[in-house]
């Protein structure tokens, strides 16, 4: 058993190391385009609609009809800086944060309801 170990060793040892390791550029080739993969189809749009989000938090207004990340619907009745108080019902205002806010609807689609 010791001569087929001492056989594996020897020659593991005898192989050039230079040889198998190739050209370090080629090597990079790989993991670089996996990185630009990764930026273009998930880190580049993820962005882009972060952006948009903050764009759409930052201009609403009193009378905007909202839906919510809870997917409640409702209108808008006061803006603060981190707050907006909805109207759900008559009579029912809550306060949510102006980032729990999902998407703004078109006018009238509370009423539509």
């Amino acid at each position: 058993m010791e001569s087929v170990f001492n056989f594996f060793v020897r020659e593991s040892m005898a192989q050039d190391g230079a040889a198998g390791g190739g050209d370090m550029l080629s090597a990079m080739i790989f993991p670089i385009l996996l990185l630009v993969v990764f930026y273009l189809l998930l880190i580049r749009p993820q962005q882009k609609r972060a952006k948009e989000h903050k764009q759409m938090v930052g201009s609403l207004k009193k009378g905007d009809e909202v839906v919510t990340n809870g997917g409640l619907l409702a209108k808008v009745v006061d803006v603060g800086d981190n707050f907006i108080l909805v109207e759900a019902n008559e009579g029912v205002q809550l306060k949510i944060q102006r980032q729990a806010v999902a998407a703004v609807m078109p006018k009238g689609t509370t009423k539509s309801l």
